[in-house]
């Protein structure tokens, strides 16, 4: 019996071909940009954000969603946009509206063997995840969660626009039941890091983010209590929990100096996976749903 090979029959991708391609995709809308552009304090005009989601009837029936949610715990109802964004902030909002537009954006079933469900549920996850602990570890919570969500963005633009190409890697990963990182730097020659890292530049997300994205796998030589480092850790849990709902998930590689460095008890780290199974099903009910 001849062994199978080690490499599928694909032509490797450059990475010039990556940025080409995702040089032609199109911005993102305003209200995006505008939200993500000012990730930290909630200093854009309420009035400007009402406004902008009640223009668009899905962010909107989101919106009133997520506010009406356990994860806010509100005693009444909640009715009407002012309300809902006075309630839960405006960077509640930007949640909404960003995985409700790269929703969007990358369209499912255009790669076959990759489940988009399972790859939002997981980033989801890891955005609840990333917030938990950085309310823990005391930093901003609303930046752990936007680049917990777009940690892996990397994969929807590899699977969408180099759809053969990921296609192969989907194989080899099955074959060998290895990482998707490996998989893909095997078949491909550009992995999800970097094309994540790349879409983050062109649509101009702050250098923050972008870092995390980039570093989410390999954190090392960056920060104690790093964004990346703490989207690593949130990574390696929510795969841990199985959050995805994939039957061959992979826990990834923890770098120890990312785990220890955040300086979290192992009662803490219980409370950490609590926590996060109790807020994901919420969350990702409400930014999953069609409408």
């Amino acid at each position: 019996m001849t062994n199978a090979p080690l490499e599928p029959n694909v032509t490797k991708v450059y990475f010039n071909q990556v940025l080409e391609q995702i040089r032609d995709l199109p911005a993102l809308p305003v209200i995006v940009q505008d939200l993500i552009a000012s990730v930290g304090p909630d200093d854009i005009d309420i009035n400007v954000v009402t406004r902008k989601v009640m223009l668009d009837q899905t962010l909107a029936a989101k919106t009133l969603r997520f506010a009406n949610s356990s994860f806010y715990g509100t005693q009444t109802k909640v009715t009407t946009i002012q309300q809902a964004i006075t309630l839960i902030g405006v960077n509640s909002v930007r949640h909404v509206v960003t995985a409700t537009a790269l929703t969007g954006y990358f369209p499912e079933n255009s790669c076959a063997g990759l489940d988009f469900i399972s790859l939002w549920r997981h980033a989801i996850a890891t955005a609840v995840c990333a917030r938990v602990l950085a309310r823990h570890l005391h930093v901003n919570q609303d930046y752990a969660f936007t680049a917990g969500l777009l940690h892996d963005i990397g994969r929807l633009v590899l699977a969408t626009y180099f759809r053969r190409e990921y296609e192969a890697v989907i194989a080899y990963r099955k074959l060998h039941d290895c990482q998707w990182l490996n998989a893909e730097r095997e078949v491909m020659g550009v992995d999800h890091a970097m094309a994540g890292e790349a879409l983050a530049a062109h649509w101009n997300f702050s250098d923050t983010i972008r870092f995390a994205i980039a570093g989410h796998h390999e954190p090392q030589g960056q920060k104690v209590h790093s964004l990346a480092s703490i989207v690593h850790v949130a990574n390696a849990i929510t795969h841990a929990l199985d959050m995805s709902g994939l039957e061959d998930d992979l826990v990834p590689p923890v770098s120890p100096a990312s785990w220890e460095g955040l300086g979290l008890s192992e009662e803490i780290y219980q409370q950490v996976f609590l926590e996060t199974e109790l807020q994901f099903d919420e969350v990702s009910r409400v930014l999953l749903s069609e409408k």
